[in-house]
């Protein structure tokens, strides 16, 4: 054979010896994801690299009161040294079950004085009568406290509550579901907020109205 014949088949028999090269890395690349992969499938979802992690789930606290934040304010006096800052916090709390409870405390920080406020909400709780049938209120009522009135009149379902920001808080977080109100006078929210608790203080249940009128004897509660 001459020469030119020989570079010819040489030439002819290379191309087709580096595909097969080619296909030799891609089935181990090929492997090797797909060990990875099964690796990973094998995996459980606690586990960090196929090791299992011995660490207890956290439990979920379970809270007996509901909390709303009403208002923060911030407080200022003026000392011989400059001015002392700190925080009050108007907090309402409640088991949607007829309890609720409210305070106000200060502190230095606003999530101590939360922290104060929710501690004393809970060393101060209230009931209040609610209507089953509607969850509303029995009868209409006037609350009064300093220069502040609330009026709290019951509603038919479906009305929902009708109120500002510190006497929304006191009914909902109580239980209360289809109510109307109105305020009068000062509308500091604390003087509303305690403004509504002696409305609600002053009402009364069907047993303690047949009681006042002398036709139970036994009043069942």
């Amino acid at each position: 054979m001459s020469e030119e014949v020989k570079k010819e088949v040489k030439a002819e028999v290379k191309p087709t010896a580096q595909p097969k090269v080619e296909k030799k890395v891609e089935a181990k690349v090929e492997k090797k994801t797909d060990a990875k992969g099964a690796d990973k499938k094998d995996a459980k979802p606690g586990d960090k690299h196929g090791k299992r992690d011995h660490r207890r789930p956290r439990r979920e606290e379970v809270k007996e009161y509901e909390e709303r934040v009403v208002e923060i304010n911030r407080i200022s006096k003026t000392v011989q040294g400059g001015r002392h800052m700190r925080f009050s916090a108007l907090v309402v709390i409640g088991d949607k079950k007829g309890k609720y409870g409210f305070a106000m405390e200060k502190s230095g920080e606003v999530p101590d004085a939360i922290k104060k406020s929710l501690e004393t909400a809970k060393h101060n709780m209230y009931h209040i009568h609610i209507v089953k049938k509607g969850f509303t209120i029995a009868h209409e009522v006037m609350g009064k406290y300093g220069a502040t009135k609330v009026y709290l009149k019951p509603a038919p379902a479906g009305t929902g509550i009708i109120a500002g920001g510190p006497v929304r808080a006191i009914l909902e977080l109580s239980g209360l579901r289809n109510v109307v109100s109105k305020v009068y006078g000062a509308r500091a929210s604390i003087n509303v907020i305690r403004a509504t608790h002696n409305a609600i203080g002053q009402l009364k249940s069907y047993f303690d109205v047949q009681a006042l009128r002398g036709k139970l004897q036994e009043v069942k509660k």
